[in-house]
């Protein structure tokens, strides 16, 4: 695993953990790569009764697995305006997570859960919490 030594988790204002940066980091660095545990589709039935729900990637190039990425890479939070954004290397089974923007001392990293930064699709945890 390889990560650059000013990222942190904490609390997070938007919910649970989050992962943050201590230091100024500049636009189009990367963050962390981070290795994951790749499973078949068919495991997603299982994934999806327990509290890894909220934590796998769907995974290949037809989206034909589930992963668990290590790491910090299940902390990163959610956003429709990220200032980051994570790259699948199916290859390597890792994903890399890499800036949008510059980044201040502080602030906490997101990624769209959608897979691209401008997609507004709305996601699964927040169906969720209309249904409630």
């Amino acid at each position: 695993m390889q990560r650059i030594p000013s990222l942190y988790y904490a609390a997070s204002d938007l919910g649970g953990r989050g992962v943050f940066t201590a230091a100024e980091v500049p636009e189009r660095a990367l963050l962390e790569i981070c290795p994951v545990i790749v499973m078949p589709r068919e495991h997603l039935k299982h994934l999806d009764q327990t509290g890894l729900y909220d934590y796998y990637f769907l995974w290949g190039e037809q989206e034909n697995a589930c992963a668990i990425a290590l790491g910090y890479g299940s902390l990163y939070n959610h956003s429709y305006t990220p200032n980051a954004v994570y790259l699948p290397d199916f290859d390597e089974q890792a994903l890399h997570f890499m800036t949008l923007r510059s980044l201040k001392a502080g602030e906490e990293i997101t990624v769209n859960y959608n897979g691209h930064p401008t997609d507004e699709d709305e996601v699964w945890f927040m169906a969720r919490r209309l249904e409630s």
